[in-house]
């Protein structure tokens, strides 16, 4: 079985924890405007009182990979690995900061989503 790098283990990490964190208001909001409604939706709300353990997790994770992708050193690789070409390192980088861009505005969504909806 191949595991995945642990690069790219942290920033799915970060990213679901991130996602866990958004869920009280940006969930419930997203699954009404699909169409998807009912009593339990209002339920989600109870998730805010993990909000902070989301994030605490979320910025782990992606200090983690961070640290993995531009402090260490890379990791000496078998010549026909897909670990051993720069490009998969660069590809990591992108899909980190993206991940990270998109992350931030999960997290940040309890703070900027009553503006925008009124």
């Amino acid at each position: 079985m191949i595991r995945p790098a642990p690069e790219s283990a942290s920033i799915v990490a970060g990213a679901a924890s991130a996602i866990g964190a958004s869920a009280c208001c940006v969930l419930p909001l997203a699954l009404v405007t699909i169409g998807v409604g009912g009593a339990w939706v209002a339920h989600l709300r109870e998730l805010e009182r993990f909000y902070y353990v989301f994030v605490a997790i979320a910025l782990a994770a992606f200090g983690y990979a961070f640290y993995r992708l531009y402090l260490r050193p890379a990791t000496v690789c078998a010549p026909d690995s897909v670990c051993a070409t720069p490009l998969t390192r660069r590809n990591q980088r992108i899909v980190f900061w993206v991940t990270l861009i998109a992350a931030k505005a999960l997290v940040l969504s309890p703070f900027y989503a009553g503006y925008l909806l009124g």
